[in-house]
């Protein structure tokens, strides 16, 4: 009788964390903003009922509203102790605020990094349909 109640222990507590990892994927999936700009993240994470909170910036080259979020995190701020307040459910983002590409005169993404190749195929794309 006794190993049965480990068994039963574990497959609980086994599925448990199976449900808890599902519901936060589910939440973390509504609310994913990485890559987006950062005006853009603003407004889903709003609607999502998320205040966007900027953690890090990583270059000067854009303005906020115009740079991609690298990273976000979710985090809630519980209320001073001994008030009737809620807790403040927030996420927290990284921006990159560089150019998109380096030039001698501006800094920026590297044309060989991921991030310069998407930059170089965007340009191209947009200087062939505006020529057509």
């Amino acid at each position: 009788m006794s190993c049965i109640r480990p068994a039963l222990g574990a497959a609980a507590a086994a599925a448990f964390v199976g449900l808890a990892i599902a519901g936060s994927g589910v939440a973390a999936a509504a609310t994913d903003v990485t890559g987006q700009k950062y005006s853009d993240a603003q407004s889903a994470l709003s609607s999502a009922g998320l205040k966007p909170v900027v953690q890090t910036v990583v270059g000067d080259q854009k303005s906020w509203p115009d740079c991609v979020v690298t990273r976000a995190q979710n985090r809630t701020v519980q209320p001073p102790a001994n008030t009737t307040g809620s807790a403040t459910k927030e996420m927290l983002v990284t921006l990159n605020c560089e150019a998109g590409i380096a030039t001698a005169t501006t800094p920026g993404n590297s044309a060989a990094s991921p991030e310069g190749k998407a930059a170089v195929a965007a340009a191209a794309a947009s200087s062939s349909s505006s020529s057509g």
